[in-house]
């Protein structure tokens, strides 16, 4: 048995198949084994190959007291396949049916949206032009908010903020060099150097922080 060629599963079935057909007669289990086996099919698969043959409707089986019998005729097979085939034909009509009646569902949605004349591309350049319109309104609106009068009130007094914040950091960075050089005797360039000002730090302090608020407000509150 050693030289016995390997079946596939596929092989094992028309071995067992061919059998039946050859022979046309009723075998138990136990006969259909030993003849599957002499004709090649390993024996420990014959049985659950024999049983996909009757799960497919290929091999007939029916227990009669204790044992199980099975037989397949020829005309068992051909049968079958015009079964089949027979199936096909309806499935392909009734798929038909549904091709026809989605059709008809579209050409339904799709009426009453025909582009007559090319209105629907007229209404959509008219809508591309509404569009920009409103975006350049937009645009001249923003612009004018930064002459809104309130807006301008607000800036004022944002700059009174500004001054007297700049006066009150101006007191307090004074009030430092006039410790330093009256309370610990350093020369006022030291002092000036200390504190990183110059003798013109009054005015010029108040016109950079007064710059500074108007580009940048956001950083000084």
């Amino acid at each position: 048995m050693g030289g016995t060629k390997r079946m596939s599963a596929e092989e094992k079935r028309k071995t067992i198949l061919n059998i039946y057909h050859k022979t046309k007669q009723v075998y138990t289990e136990k006969e259909i084994i030993a003849l599957a086996t002499k004709a090649g099919v390993n024996q420990g698969t014959i049985a659950d190959v024999n049983q996909t043959l009757v799960d497919d409707g290929l091999v007939d089986k029916e227990k009669i007291g204790g044992s199980n019998y099975f037989w397949s005729f020829p005309g068992k097979k051909d049968r079958m396949m015009q079964l089949q085939h027979t199936k096909n034909l309806s499935s392909i009509e009734e798929l038909k049916k549904k091709i026809s009646e989605a059709e008809a569902q579209l050409a339904d949605a799709k009426r009453g949206r025909e582009d007559e004349d090319g209105e629907r591309a007229k209404k959509l350049a008219k809508l591309a032009e509404l569009e920009n319109a409103k975006k350049s309104a937009l645009e001249e609106l923003e612009k004018l908010k930064e002459n809104d009068p309130q807006a301008m009130a607000d800036l004022e007094k944002e700059l009174q903020l500004c001054k007297e914040a700049a006066n009150r950091w101006t007191d307090n960075i004074f009030s430092c060099k006039s410790y330093l050089v009256k309370k610990r005797g350093m020369d006022k360039k030291e002092a000036n150097r200390l504190l990183s000002i110059t003798d013109a730090f009054d005015c010029k302090f108040f016109l950079t922080f007064s710059f500074g608020f108007l580009l940048f407000p956001n950083t000084f509150f």
